[in-house]
């Protein structure tokens, strides 16, 4: 009877520690805002829940804060938006490897009385510099995210010192996207959004978009998984099957299905 009561009490004490070990099984995203914001990890990630039984917890901050939290291994998987730090991220030994995911584009909006008039301009770095050139109020996220390294990276085309300009008709938020648009309503300025973002902002008052179709304007997704050599918290099995559900048909469909007002926001791309 005793030998029975205790092989009872071992199958209980069993059975509740696989329980718990299969509840907490979950991965941390280090994300974007706009994976986030547009509401496409809420459509998406339930999807991948059902499919693996692994929970996802989303940390959604600009780019550059994300690679910075996976350095520091507060995060199993990386999914961001500013393809040469990704690579630098897994070239230095912080991320496994890089894949493809998906895309979009980044857009130039602004009032719709365009006092630079740069409206329908083809070469994004000539609307840049008739801003500058008239002084006519932009607002830059200035935070490290994806959005505001590609705006860096085309306002390093021209000539314009956006440094010297700080604090004129260059107006820097160090606040997401949101934030930054809700801004530019409010000034009626110019800024650099990812389309998702803009789609998805109610607050568009007097902006619209003025520049876009660029190909330097092309915004690509990557994913990766942060090297669990490196931080032995990471998840790397169940990182990885996030990673190829993600790059996988499965993944791949969710995304391609997802939409805001019949609008698709984001398209799949991903070679394996």
């Amino acid at each position: 009877m005793y030998l029975a009561k205790k092989f009872a009490f071992s199958t209980f004490l069993f059975l509740v520690s696989a329980l718990s070990a299969v509840g907490s099984e979950y991965i941390i995203i280090q994300s974007t805002t706009s994976t986030q914001n547009s509401g496409l990890l809420s459509a998406i990630l339930p999807k991948f829940e059902a499919y693996s039984g692994i929970k996802a917890r989303v940390v959604a901050v600009g780019t550059g804060q994300a690679l910075r939290n996976a350095r520091n291994g507060d995060g199993d998987v990386l999914l961001v938006h500013a393809r040469a730090a990704e690579e630098a991220f897994v070239r230095e030994g912080w991320g496994v490897r890089r894949f493809d995911v998906m895309y979009n584009d980044f857009v130039v909006v602004g009032p719709v009385e365009d006092p630079a008039k740069i409206l329908d301009m083809q070469n994004v770095t000539k609307a840049l510099s008739q801003i500058a050139k008239m002084e006519a109020l932009f607002v830059s996220r200035g935070d490290d995210s994806g959005t505001h390294k590609a705006e860096q990276r085309l306002w390093s085309e021209t000539l314009v010192d956006t440094v010297s300009a700080s604090g004129t008709w260059y107006r820097e938020t160090g606040s997401g996207m949101g934030a930054t648009l809700n801004m530019a309503a409010s000034m009626e300025a110019y800024t650099l959004t990812d389309r998702a973002s803009w789609l998805s902002f109610t607050n568009k008052r007097n902006l619209a978009v003025l520049v876009q179709g660029d190909r330097r304007l092309f915004n690509q997704y990557g994913v990766i998984a942060v090297n669990a050599e490196k931080h032995l918290n990471v998840d790397a099995v169940a990182a990885q099957a996030f990673i190829n559900w993600l790059t996988g048909p499965e993944g791949q469909l969710a995304i391609s299905n997802f939409r805001l007002n019949d609008t698709q926001l984001f398209f799949p791309n991903a070679q394996r």
